[in-house]
């Protein structure tokens, strides 16, 4: 990246010519008073942030500017929000606070200022997040105003378009902040393009080299593509016309990322897949005649090319969870390639592009068909029941809150017919809580389609279910368990709750009585000891299992025998941990003051333990990120891996900067499996590449057949991803070898 050289002067005038673009975004509609106050907001900002510069070293107003544009204009809200988006730092960064914004600029704009607010300065231990607290302070205020997640999820993009000048270990955790939490966040809003920006963006920094490999190949079949299109389009937009039907023609391309994800779910190369782009069809039409028209283009199309019949997909009726509406076709080109077709209105082609913004403008102008169901409305409702939790910590918060974002769902029909939308993966007692709270707490099974099934049997699309009730039956505490929607756990855990609350003077008085028979005193410091052991950290539920009998009295005898519970003892066990705490700091300190940019990984540090995560299995050359997953261990994942991601996502002051040392000389297990067409001496011809031609030690070799297509899988010692890729390249010229690809080595 080029430095950054300051000039104030030429600084001056691009905040000039920014602040004019800014006022060409605001919506026509806009009044006076309301420009008056944009104005005022913009010179707040410009003076609030004067002194400030990014770590690029540009003015930081730069960023405040950059994110209210994002909002109006690839967003679509209107002067509010973009006021907002300009004040989102002054807070957080500056002296002015909240009730300063209120006064200037009213309380709605404070509002969603505070809600974008960062916590700060809050003391953690090890199990909490201040990454998940934030976002669940984001959501409390989203819940009230979604303008709140959308200019957030601007803030983030136009971080993200600007990461490259942060440190490597900034970039990973906010690329895994982004990829885990922000994504999700774009998709179930519908901000199909920035959702798919932020996709590209994090890729960049977790798998830099097959982002620009994917990028290069996008770059140099540019050409061929745009040759197709036209030579495809050309006979339909004759026919179009033909028809009377206004329709523009345009086409886009796959995101890099949806690329990757393709090949690696696919197992195939960038040159096999063919939805690589898509052409798209959109006219602009009245509500109650877009079906019609979409199905009318579709005719045309079908008349003219061959089409595949499994990839057709109908979401005009079946809308997606976050509105999205459109047909989709697949049909065989001319020239021999299958070609995406997407035949949508404009109004459909705004929801899928803007999301929720774009549903609230048609909202405002009534031109939402009637059957439309505001499904982002239904998710927020479902936050909201999350929120009531006051037993819910920021973690469990989000992994909730991530199993809601999914879009995925299944149709489940009631005795008398009627419809419901639940999550994909739902169960029978998710079932009965959507139905009522009282059904779910008193549900004992169901009839699925006349047969009867339990609790846990999950539900699929299409499913007829008839709820079994007992009025015996209450919930227990495995029920957690057996279902996916949060409605329901939170349910469950609140019937619990209420029924341990009542038990807790019971329980107080029990433990009293066993305490008088074994001459213990009863005092906080003994109830304590037995809550430790336990491991109990609910009060409500420790005093419940003391009144219910589930804790009896011979164990709570046992636990004051335990000499492991003497003062002194415990107070050795509080002091060593500290020591070995500070011990790891320390050490990886000492490492990185001597090479402040990276931690070195290799098999001689006998100080700092480190593991190889089993989920990834990184090898030496690939890019990777130490994790401090102990007090006293290190584990190494690939910068790309699933598992880092959320880790990061949740606890990035735990990211230990690290790199492979290239002087070792250790040899790592590592696997590969293959594939291809059978023939006489193949397995001699693999078993030479390996040993005689590249000198590696094979451990395991296996080989089956059937037909005449053989599999094989292979576990092989190797020094680094550069001599596996080698592996891999010499085995791939073998005559008839099809397919070979790496898997996780196995471990005995």
């Amino acid at each position: 990246m080029d430095t950054y050289i300051p000039n104030e002067r030429l600084e001056s005038l691009t905040i000039l010519k920014k602040y004019k673009v800014l006022l060409g975004a605001l919506k026509e509609k806009t009044t006076k008073e309301e420009r008056k106050k944009f104005s005022k907001a913009f010179a707040l900002a410009v003076d609030a942030h004067k002194d400030m510069r990014r770590k690029s070293g540009e003015p930081y107003i730069y960023h405040p500017i950059a994110v209210a544009e994002i909002v109006a204009k690839e967003i679509n809200l209107g002067t509010t929000s973009m006021i907002a988006a300009l004040l989102h730092d002054v807070v957080e960064d500056t002296d002015y606070t909240i009730d300063d914004i209120k006064d200037m600029f009213g309380e709605e704009v404070a509002n969603i200022v505070y809600g974008l607010t960062k916590i700060e300065d809050i003391v953690m231990d090890d199990s909490q997040s201040v990454q998940a607290e934030n976002f669940k302070k984001i959501l409390l205020y989203t819940v009230g105003d979604v303008r709140v997640i959308l200019i957030k999820l601007a803030d983030r993009l136009h971080n993200m378009r600007t990461l490259s000048s942060m440190p490597a270990e900034k970039q990973l955790k906010i690329a895994s902040e982004t990829q885990f939490f922000f994504v999700p966040i774009a998709h179930r809003l519908g901000l199909y393009t920035i959702k798919s920006q932020l996709e590209d963006l994090a890729m960049k920094y977790h798998d830099p080299i097959m982002y620009e490999n994917i990028y290069r190949q996008l770059k140099s079949s540019e050409a061929i593509r745009k040759t197709l299109i036209e030579d495809f389009a050309a006979p339909i937009k004759e026919k179009l016309k033909l028809a009377g039907i206004n329709a523009e023609m345009t086409s886009r391309e796959k995101s890099i990322y949806s690329i990757y994800q393709k090949m690696i779910r696919k197992k195939i190369d960038f040159e096999n897949i063919y939805d690589i782009f898509a052409i798209r069809f959109v006219f602009d039409a009245p509500p109650e005649q877009e079906k019609d028209i979409c199905w009318r283009i579709h005719t045309i199309i079908t008349g003219l090319y061959k089409t595949n019949a499994e990839r057709e997909r109908n979401y005009l009726t079946n809308p997606k969870a976050n509105g999205y509406q459109s047909l989709h076709l697949t049909a065989m080109s001319h020239a021999g390639k299958w070609i995406e077709v997407q035949i949508r209105s404009k109004r459909m082609d705004e929801i899928s592009e803007k999301g929720f913004a774009a549903h609230f403008k048609y909202k405002e102008e009534n031109k939402t068909p009637i059957e439309y169901e505001n499904r982002v409305e239904d998710w927020l409702t479902k936050i909201r029941e999350m929120l009531k939790s006051e037993e819910t910590n920021a973690l469990e918060f989000l992994n909730e809150v991530k199993m809601n974002l999914q879009l995925k769902e299944v149709v489940i029909f009631t005795p008398k017919g009627d419809r419901r939308l639940l999550p994909y993966g739902a169960t029978v007692l998710d079932f009965a809580y959507h139905l009522h709270t009282n059904i779910g707490n008193q549900c004992i099974g169901a009839k699925v389609n006349y047969n009867i099934v339990s609790l846990d049997y999950v539900l699929k699309s299409g499913d007829q279910v008839e709820i079994i009730t007992s009025k015996k039956q209450f919930p227990k505490p495995e029920w957690v368990n057996y279902v996916k929607t949060s409605h329901a756990k939170e349910n469950i855990k609140d019937s619990i709750r209420i029924k341990q609350k009542k038990l807790v003077g019971k329980g107080q008085e029990v433990l009293k009585g066993i305490f008088e028979q074994l001459n213990i005193e009863y005092n906080q410091h003994n109830v304590g000891r037995i809550q430790a052991d336990t491991k109990i950290s609910s009060v409500a539920e420790f005093w419940s299992h003391i009144a219910e009998g589930v804790i009896t009295a011979e164990r709570i005898e046992k636990i004051f025998k335990n000499k492991k519970y003497s003062d002194y003892k415990l107070f050795r066990r509080k002091i060593s941990t500290e020591i070995k705490e500070k011990s790891i700091d320390l050490l990886i300190d000492e490492q990185l003051e001597k090479k402040p940019e990276v931690f070195l990984i290799d098999e001689t540090s006998d100080n700092i333990r480190h593991v190889v995560a089993s989920c990834c299995n990184p090898l030496p050359g690939e890019p990777v990120v130490g994790f401090q997953i102990s007090n006293d261990v290190i584990e190494v994942h690939m910068t790309r891996c699933p598992k880092a991601i959320e880790q990061m996502s949740k606890f990035g002051n735990r990211i230990i900067k690290a790199k492979w040392n290239k002087d070792q000389d250790i040899a790592f297990l590592s696997g590969l499996k293959f594939t291809g067409f059978d023939r006489k001496g193949v397995i001699k011809e693999i078993i030479d590449v390996v040993t005689n031609q590249l000198d590696l030690n094979i451990r395991s070799l296996d080989m089956s057949t059937k037909g005449n297509i053989f599999t094989g899988k292979m576990m092989l010692y190797i020094k680094n991803v550069k001599a596996l890729n080698e592996l891999i390249e010499n085995l791939s010229k073998i005559d008839q070898m099809e397919k070979i690809e790496r898997i996780a080595p196995e471990i005995n």
